[in-house]
Order: C-alpha cells, then structure tokens, then sequence
C-alpha cells in the first residue's frame, strides 16, 4: 500500500494508528522522542522541534540510502497532547515549530500526502463560553481558548498555506475528540453521577481504534489542498440524553437537528460524507 511515516508513533493514537495501518498492509515507520513500550515496526529517535533532525528522520526509510520522498505520506501525531501539561510558552513553541517542521519538511521533499493531529479544542473549549450551536462543527471560525488550542489554529493556517504554494500537496488536520482506549472506559461510570465533569468538551470521547481508521481514510482520501475534520464517536460518555444534557447545561444554545438519544454533540457528518469515516466501537459494548 505505501511506506507511511508516524510521529509520534509511540504514544496512546500512535500506537493505535500504527496497529491499525500495519494491518491494512502499510509499511510504518515510527518517529518519536520516547521508544515505544513495544516496537512492531521501525523507530526512530528524534526531535521534531528541531529541522535538521526531521529533515534527516524523513529523508529515507531506516537503514536505506537516502532517496528524496522516499516516504508516501506523513501522519504527524506528536505533540504536547493537552493544555497544562507544560508552561503555556513551552507547549505554544513544541507544537507550533515541530508541525512547521514536519510541513515544509514534506514540503521539500516532495511528499504530498500529509495527515496531522489537530484537535477538538479550537472548537472553544472549554465551553466556559457557550459553542454558538450544536452539534459543533467545521463551519465556524476557530476559538482558541489555550496555548495548545492556539498552537492547533495555528498549525492549521500553515497547511492552507503550504498547499497554496503547492497545489499538489495534501494536509488534512483531523480534530480529534478525548482519546480513549478500552481501558478507560471503566471510568465512565463516574462521569454519571455529575454531568458537569464532561460539560467541558460536550461529553465527547473518540475511541483510539476510530481515530485510526479516520488517519487511514485520511490518508487514503484522493483529495487536494488543506482541510480539516472532526473526528468522534457516534455517542457521548454520558447514559443522559443529550438533549437533556444540553437543556440542562446549555438552555440557550441552538440545537440545529433533532437528536437521538446519546448522540454526540461533535458532528461527524463531514467526516462521514468526504472520508467515508464510520466509528465502529462503542464504550458501552466495552463495559456490558
């Protein structure tokens, strides 16, 4: 199918990605600043925040002779993962620098395929000011509420920007929702009891092995130019019906369709119509 390079490879969607595209036939190879807790395909050390350490990490495939574009896409996954982790300067200069480098990077190597881990935040979270409708969408313009958020709405302003000096080139920013494994599931019972605890991304949650499959579509899609998606799952962590949750939470917010019981307040209509994105797991079929 392709040689694939992962950054961030080694982290929680890394690892998922990683499974999910060795499994429909890809060749993968992981780049990252950790080594993965189990290596099931090449791995390379190296520091995205610094050019020379990409341009070299993306040159070649692992112990070949360096060839331009040797690579047929990038997915660029590594990042400081979430707000507060680090001091707001650190985390705004980590993201920021690395998805420049990864981008012209790509840029100059003639790679044109180009998939990267934006996120759910540049929606506004965390809704400590009302989202202007639901279910949320790519339509309205960005709210970074955060440095992280901030340096996401950055990263996509540099992909329209790199596809208009190349028109070939292809960089779809996926917004992913709150990464969850089947292991974290066992802590949705608590969200229950209080609905304000999930208040902040719209009960949202998106399932590592569907934010794999939404890379892969990504990759995979014969599309042209820079883009962006939300990408969740079908239902929100919560046994309360989403209309009650937002009646509850949110009395004045427009609610722009009729909505099943536990639909999710992140739309994925784009996603499912232009990438053939369908979710496939449920926390709920996790924890019966």
């Amino acid at each position: 199918m392709g040689k694939v390079v992962v950054t961030g490879g080694s982290g929680k969607l890394g690892r998922a990605c990683v499974k999910d595209l060795l499994g429909h036939g890809y060749e993968v190879f992981n780049v990252d600043r950790a080594a993965p807790a189990e290596r099931v395909c090449p791995f390379i050390l190296a520091d995205l925040a610094d050019f020379g350490q990409t341009v070299d990490a993306f040159s070649a495939c692992p112990g070949e002779k360096a060839q331009r574009g040797d690579f047929d896409a990038i997915v660029h996954l590594a990042a400081i993962p979430a707000p507060h982790l680090f001091t707001d300067a650190v985390t705004f200069e980590n993201n920021t620098l690395s998805t420049y480098n990864v981008f012209a990077t790509a840029y100059r190597l003639g790679i044109k395929n180009v998939v990267w881990a934006s996120s759910e935040t540049v929606l506004g979270l965390p809704f400590d000011t009302s989202p202007p409708y639901v279910p949320v969408d790519e339509e309205y313009v960005g709210r970074p509420e955060t440095a992280y958020s901030l340096s996401k709405v950055v990263g996509e302003e540099m992909a329209r920007q790199f596809c208009r000096w190349d028109a070939g080139m292809k960089i779809i920013g996926l917004r992913f929702s709150n990464v969850m494994e089947p292991r974290d599931y066992e802590r949705f019972a608590g969200f229950q009891k209080d609905p304000a605890i999930r208040k902040w991304n719209l009960w949202g949650y998106i399932d590592a092995r569907d934010a794999a499959q939404a890379i892969r579509k990504a990759v995979e899609a014969p599309l042209k130019g820079a883009d962006v998606f939300i990408i969740a799952n079908a239902e929100t962590v919560m046994t309360q019906s989403s209309a009650q949750l937002m009646k509850d939470a949110f009395p004045d917010v427009p609610v722009k369709k009729k909505l099943t019981k536990n639909e999710t307040l992140l739309s994925m209509e784009k996603a499912k119509r232009v990438l053939g994105y369908k979710p496939q797991h449920s926390w709920r079929k996790e924890v019966e």
